[in-house]
């Protein structure tokens, strides 16, 4: 496969479409597409973990986790 189709198949993932719709439309069997977002996801997980390191912060804003948290607890 082609490095345009690659970045085709990522381009389209990364815009919500579903992995059997990138499919169809690059002509690329599933089990292939899933293969090259599986590997772009690791490769960007590693480049993650490289650059992301010791982030110190002096302020978390857990708004919309409170409401999630609150929401639940109403119902039990």
């Amino acid at each position: 496969m082609s490095p345009e189709q690659i970045q085709q198949v990522l381009q389209a993932h990364s815009e919500g479409s579903s992995l059997r719709g990138v499919s169809r439309v690059t002509g690329l069997a599933y089990n292939t597409v899933v293969s090259i977002v599986r590997a772009a996801s690791q490769r960007a997980q590693l480049v993650h973990n490289a650059k992301v390191q010791a982030v110190e912060t002096t302020e978390v804003s857990a708004d919309e986790l409170w409401s999630f948290v609150s929401k639940n607890k109403s119902n039990v």
